[in-house]
């Protein structure tokens, strides 16, 4: 299985990809405001592609529980000098988190190349649209209600069957904007319109959502469920829990991870993946 657009190319045969996550919002629940200045952003862009990322996700809005829309206007305003910078100066991929086609739209113009849609291109009618006519890959997750009430009390009659019926559905969506079937990546949605045991039955499970033979995206990366299992513990003090979710995950299924902490997280893919496929080659080599 592998992942082929412009000058990218993700061969999911050989390792497991890391996505490193890039907010430009003052909001955001683990670390919102830190890279809200462009120059800040920069700098961490290049901080994580030298400690191993393969793309970069830039979003400019929080999905947090509870947040707040912001507008396009100010999405576009957070998001495009940070990509017109980024592109300039690193090798690697950029992905936008956006919902929203004309943050997409004003993104992939500035030199963004992958769109990653937390609604599973459900927000926004003229989505599939634009990801077509760019001919780049969507990311595509899953997510009960919005993020402004996703958690108040989500419920499943079935779980994992629930999930798989609407990537489907986001599927045919995608397909019917004529988007390539092989510029297509899945996402469960850990955290978003799930509680506790929901997430841990996804990680659990995750190899039930392999079915569609579409990369999974999976971003375990310091969710609240990883504090309230660790007794309460802040944002910032869940390494080891995404680390623990990030090589279950890993061993389920997934494809590319979604973190925060490039680096530990490139060391945890690489043991993961030479664990899980007994080879002790090119994957374990290089790490810094």
């Amino acid at each position: 299985m592998k992942l082929i657009w412009r000058n990218y190319e993700f061969d999911f045969t050989k390792r497991t990809y890391i996505m490193g996550i890039l907010n430009v919002t003052p909001d955001s629940f683990s670390d919102g405001g830190l890279y809200f200045g462009k120059e800040k952003a920069i700098e961490q862009a290049l901080k994580m592609e030298e400690e191993g990322a393969d793309i970069i996700d830039i979003g400019g809005e929080s999905t947090r529980p509870g947040a707040e829309k912001i507008s396009v206007k100010e999405e576009i305003k957070r998001v495009l000098p940070v990509i017109e910078a980024i592109v300039k100066k690193i090798k690697i991929p950029v992905s936008i988190d956006t919902y929203k086609s004309e943050v997409a739209k004003a993104a992939l113009s500035a030199g963004a190349s992958v769109v990653n849609d937390i609604s599973g291109l459900r927000f926004d009618p003229k989505m599939p649209l634009v990801i077509a006519k760019n001919k780049v890959p969507v990311c595509i997750m899953h997510i009960k209600g919005t993020p402004r009430n996703m958690q108040a009390n989500p419920t499943y009659t079935a779980l994992i069957p629930e999930i798989v019926d609407y990537l489907h559905e986001s599927i045919e969506i995608a397909r019917s904007a004529v988007i390539a079937d092989d510029k297509i990546i899945i996402d469960p949605g850990l955290g978003f319109g799930k509680t506790l045991g929901h997430n841990l039955e996804i990680i659990r499970r995750l190899n039930e959502i392999s079915g569609f033979e579409k990369p999974i995206l999976f971003g375990p990366s310091r969710k609240s469920f990883i504090g309230s299992l660790l007794g309460g513990l802040h944002a910032d003090e869940r390494l080891e829990g995404t680390a623990s979710a990030a090589a279950i995950g890993i061993f389920n299924g997934a494809n590319i991870i979604r973190v925060h902490d490039v680096k530990a997280m490139v060391r945890v893919a690489r043991i993961a993946d030479g664990i899980k496929t007994g080879f002790e080659g090119s994957r374990i080599q290089g790490v810094k």
